[in-house]
């Protein structure tokens, strides 16, 4: 399969199609301007000419990975970080801990869009304490297809009586190992690392996990799909609640949405590319749907084929969020261990590009969250990430991206209706046209 994206029929056909989207983007912000706001447009949405890059968070800390763990620089906990990770590279980072927290460290794979992955490709990510014992890690990779796309795992260091190992307070180290096959594309990946802490229980609770549980998949939501364009990033991941949403993938481009997920709740998800109108030929692991929990630790990843006709793939049914489901050693079941904010991604192939144009194709999710929200476990602290506030909610009900939320939700998200760009409209900055106009004149 091949990963090369954007060349489609002759250059005339795609300078027809750039003009197009640029008519439509100086219309949207003509529009804006008569609303009395900015529209926020992302470059490549007006000239059509590559897809998005990921969105980093811009209050990420530059870090370098050290060769040996005796150089490690320290990873404090609540903040992020970013590294670079060479081809078969292997990095270490140090972490101080005590006794009193779990800690989870993630690390979010960039690699340079249109790249080469072999089958397994990926990175391995570890906790280990100072006599090399391992903690706990994750193996993450490209395991369907043969292109490139941000990649996300984590590892963690739980403290607990009946845990072996890794209990005591002092400094412990993180190592990301990137595995890469001798034909796959050499470029560097850049990293995005996380570290975030959950507080122990006030009292040990049962963690044995339930012989059942209601597993059978739900109803469809109702009333038809809305839009919401999904963010480029962990940092920019435009928030859902229950619902039928509508969005537009390119090829070779991956989307981010998050959605609120509380004690005892189960959430569901399927993603369906709509049909089209320029061929009929297969395309193997077309689109990739994936699911990472609110420690951005991998949960589940779906594919789908594509022939021009509509195609589903939904995440396999998983377990209602409980704290006992930890004890387990499957990681889908062990990855919903704590309420918060658990992320969607969709990631459509470069392929879809030469056999039906570098167009958009229409993609619907259909989220669905399941049961009643439960009592916590008993933290003995602020859970921080691992819980579900009434913000939260809301974010989820008007669409606000993390960052936005984080900033106490001052802009508002508006649907561009036919567009399918998911705009932004930014309210409040009506000031900052009315200054473009005194300087213009």
């Amino acid at each position: 399969m091949s990963t090369q994206a954007g060349a489609t029929g002759d250059g005339t056909g795609r300078r027809g199609r750039t003009a197009a989207r640029a008519r439509k983007a100086a219309a949207l912000l003509t529009a804006a301007a008569a609303m009395g706001t900015l529209t926020a447009l992302p470059a490549w949405a007006a000239d059509g000419t590559a897809v998005p890059p990921y969105a980093f968070d811009p209050a990420a800390q530059r870090v370098q990975g050290a060769a040996s763990s005796a150089d490690a620089a320290p990873l404090e906990p609540g903040r992020t970080y970013r590294d670079t990770l060479k081809k078969d590279g292997k990095v270490y980072y140090r972490l101080n801990l005590d006794t009193t927290k779990n800690s989870y460290v993630s690390a979010v794979a960039v690699p340079k869009p249109g790249g080469k992955a072999a089958y397994g490709d990926g990175f391995r990510i570890a906790i280990q304490d100072g006599s090399g014992s391992e903690c706990g890690y994750q193996e993450v990779n490209f395991a369907a297809g043969d292109y490139v796309r941000p990649l996300t795992g984590y590892a963690r260091r739980i403290v607990h009586p009946d845990v072996s190992g890794c209990q005591d307070a002092g400094t412990y180290y993180v190592l990301v190992e990137r595995e890469s096959d001798a034909a796959s594309t050499p470029d560097d990946w850049e990293l995005e690392i996380q570290h975030v802490n959950e507080p122990l229980l006030s009292k040990i609770g049962p963690d044995k996990l339930p012989e059942s549980w209601p597993s059978g998949t739900p109803a469809p939501p109702a009333g038809g799909p809305r839009e919401r364009q999904g963010g480029a990033g962990f940092h920019t991941a435009v928030s859902l609640q229950d619902g039928e949403w509508r969005a537009d993938v390119r090829p070779g481009q991956t989307l981010f949405w998050r959605v609120p997920v509380d004690w005892g709740q189960q959430l569901f998800a399927t993603a369906e590319l709509g049909s089209s109108a320029a061929g009929d030929e297969l395309v193997s692991n077309a689109l990739a749907l994936g699911l990472d929990n609110p420690a951005r630790g991998f949960v589940d990843l779906q594919t789908l084929s594509y022939s021009g006709k509509p195609a589903t793939t939904a995440l396999a049914p998983q377990r209602p969020v409980a704290h006992e489901n930890r004890s387990s050693y499957e990681t889908a079941t062990s990855g919903m261990r704590f309420a918060g904010w658990y992320y969607l991604t969709a990631t459509l192939s470069p392929e879809i590009a030469q056999e039906y144009g570098d167009e958009p194709l229409p993609l619907t999710l259909r989220v669905t969250v399941r049961g009643e929200k439960k009592p916590g476990p008993g933290y003995a602290g602020d859970p921080g990430v691992f819980q579900v506030t009434d913000d939260d909610r809301q974010a989820a009900a008007n669409g606000a991206t993390g960052a936005e939320a984080a900033k106490g939700g001052t802009m508002v998200v508006l649907a561009a209706g036919g567009l399918g760009l998911g705009t932004v409209l930014l309210v409040g900055l009506g000031a900052w046209t009315l200054l473009a106009r005194r300087r213009a004149a």
